[in-house]
C-alpha cells in the first residue's frame, strides 16, 4: 500500500466531495473525468464512524460481526485499531461488546447477543432498517413477499430473517417462473437497497406479468446513494474510453456499477480495491478514463487511483457532477447516550439528526 493509504486518517466522513486534486491541461488530450456522487453513503459513514468512536471511547477490543461494510481498506485499518471482525454472534465472547454491520442482522441475531449478554451497537443502515419493517408489517398482513436481491447477502439474510415464512428470495429474472404464491392477490415485492436500479425493475416488471395484483412498497427501496452513483456514471461512461470503479469484490453496489459503466457506453470497465491494482495496459490507448467508487469506498483510495492516472499523462481532471447529497444520520441510540455521559463530541460537525436529513438528488424514475 502506498503511502498516502497508509497515514493515519479517519475513514468516515473520508469521503467528501467534490475531490481537491490539482489539475493542468494535458498536452495529448489525456483526462480523468471523476463521477461525483460516489463513495462513502450516510449509512456507510455512520456505521463506519460507530466503530471509530466505540474504540475510541470503550478501548479494543470492540468485536464486529461480520465486515462492518464491504470494503477491505476499512476492515484492514479498523482491525488495526483493536476492532474483531467475527463471522457468527457465538465468536464474541460473553458479555463483550459487538457491533452489527451496516447489512442489517435478522432478529435471531439479537436474540443469541441477548442470550450471550453481549453489549450491543447496532450500526445498521436506517434505510436497511426501513426494509425490514416492511417485511415485518406485510408479513403480519399475512402477504407473500418477494424479496428482489442477491441469496447469502448478509442484507437480503438479515431481512428475510424477519419474515422467513412469508419471505422468497429472487436472485434474477430466471427465478421469477419458478415463484408460487398463497395467494396471487397478497403477494408484495421488496428489494436488497443495494441493486441496479434498472436491474430491479426488469425483475419487477416479470412479476408484474405473472402475478398483476402485485403490490409495490410504500417507497422507493432502492436507497439513494445507490440510484445516484449509478446515475453519475451513467452520465460519465459515454465519454469514457476505460471507466476505473473502486471498490471490494465483495461490494454489491460497487460490482454493479462496472455493469453499469458498460450498458451506458464506456469502452471498458473494471474493479480494483486499490491503486496497486491497475494494471497499465487497461488504458494502454485510452484518452478520456472514468474513475467512481461504490458507497463503502473511503475517498482516500480514489485520489490514490487519480494520482496514479496522473503520472501517466492524465492530468486534466473534470468532475460529473448529478447530484448533490446532504443526507446525515445519527448515530446508534445507546452509543450516543455513552458519548454524552463522557462530554465527547457525538456527532462531527457535518453530522445531522435523520429528521433534519435531506438529500437533493436525481433520482431515477420508477413507473408503479
Amino acid at each position: 500500500m502506498s503511502d498516502l493509504a497508509s497515514k493515519t486518517v479517519s475513514l468516515a466522513g473520508a469521503s467528501a466531495f467534490p475531490a481537491q486534486v490539482a489539475s493542468t491541461p494535458s498536452v495529448d488530450g489525456k483526462k480523468i473525468l471523476i463521477a461525483t456522487p460516489r463513495g462513502y453513503c450516510a449509512g456507510v459513514d455512520r456505521a463506519v464512524d460507530a466503530v471509530e468512536k466505540a474504540l475510541a471511547l470503550y478501548g479494543a477490543p470492540v468485536y464486529v460481526r461480520k465486515e462492518i461494510v464491504h470494503n477491505k481498506f476499512v476492515v484492514e485499518t479498523l482491525t488495526k485499531r483493536g476492532a474483531v471482525f467475527v463471522n457468527e454472534t457465538s465468536d464474541v465472547p460473553v458479555g463483550a461488546r459487538v457491533v452489527f454491520s451496516a447489512h442489517g442482522v435478522a432478529p435471531v441475531v439479537h436474540e443469541q447477543a441477548e442470550l450471550r449478554q453481549l453489549q450491543t451497537i447496532d450500526a445498521t443502515c436506517p434505510l436497511v432498517t426501513k426494509v425490514h419493517k416492511q417485511a415485518v408489517r406485510f408479513a403480519a398482513e399475512d402477504y407473500d413477499i418477494l424479496l428482489i436481491g442477491h441469496e447469502g447477502h448478509e442484507e437480503v439474510e438479515g431481512t428475510q430473517g424477519e419474515a422467513p415464512q412469508h419471505i422468497q428470495v429472487v436472485n434474477g429474472p430466471e427465478d421469477v417462473d419458478k415463484l408460487r404464491v398463497r395467494d396471487p392477490h397478497k403477494v408484495v415485492w421488496i428489494s436488497q437497497t443495494t441493486l441496479s436500479v434498472d436491474e430491479t425493475m426488469k425483475i419487477v416488471e416479470l412479476l408484474r406479468k405473472k402475478f398483476p395484483h402485485i403490490s409495490d412498497p410504500p417507497s422507493d427501496d432502492i436507497c439513494y446513494a445507490t440510484q445516484n452513483r449509478q446515475g453519475a456514471v451513467k452520465a460519465m461512461a459515454p465519454r469514457a474510453d476505460v471507466v476505473i470503479v473502486v471498490g471490494s469484490a465483495n461490494s454489491s453496489n460497487s460490482v454493479r456499477l462496472v455493469e453499469v459503466a458498460l450498458e451506458a457506453g464506456a469502452g471498458a470497465a473494471y474493479r480494483v480495491d486499490k491503486a496497486t491494482e491497475v494494471e497499465l495496459d487497461w488504458f494502454a490507448d485510452a484518452k478520456t478514463i472514468g474513475v467512481t467508487s461504490g458507497a463503502s469506498v473511503p475517498e482516500i483510495l480514489v485520489r490514490e487511483v487519480v494520482e496514479l492516472l496522473k503520472t501517466h499523462g492524465y492530468t486534466e481532471v473534470e468532475e460529473i457532477t448529478t447530484a448533490q447529497e446532504d443526507v446525515r444520520f445519527s448515530l446508534p441510540k445507546n452509543l450516543r447516550a455513552d458519548l454524552k455521559a463522557t462530554g465527547a463530541q457525538v456527532d462531527r460537525p457535518h453530522q445531522v439528526r435523520e429528521k433534519g436529513a435531506k438529500v437533493s438528488n436525481a433520482r431515477a424514475t420508477r413507473k408503479m
